[in-house]
């Protein structure tokens, strides 16, 4: 039996055209083959949890990896069942730039667009109580 289209991107995180060359900007500047945005999830912000990005190196036991359009993603897997299916872009506007996650999962997000919530889950130990800053 062949898996849906739907459940094959839940199964999965992927990227739009210009997070991925962002990323790859990124990613070529860390010159480091091993090395792919991590992106997680840790308690805080105004909603409960907040996103988070960084290039690594490293590979965490049960990482989640993926590779789209040609940019390495690794989700740890804490933070995978609340990001499975997930879309990271990067918009750039007349304030600057930055990447920003399209979360199937969450049930809210606040008006800064940093930080969301699930119905159901339990956040995640870890660092991080800053609310949005507007």
């Amino acid at each position: 039996m062949q898996e849906s289209p739907a459940a094959a991107d839940a199964a999965r995180m992927t990227m739009t055209d210009s997070a991925a060359a962002r990323a790859a900007t990124l990613l070529a500047e860390a010159d480091d083959p091993s090395a792919a945005i991590r992106v997680f999830v840790k308690s805080g912000g105004c909603s409960g949890y907040m996103y988070g990005m960084a290039i690594d190196e490293r590979r965490l036991d049960g990482d989640k990896e993926f590779e789209d359009k040609g940019v390495k993603v690794v989700v740890d897997k804490m933070s995978w069942p609340l990001l499975a299916g997930s879309e990271v872009d990067y918009v750039e506007n007349m304030m600057g730039g930055g990447f920003s996650v399209t979360n199937p999962n969450a049930s809210s997000s606040c008006g800064c667009g940093s930080s969301f919530r699930t119905d159901g889950a339990d956040a995640p130990d870890g660092e991080g109580s800053a609310g949005c800053s507007t």
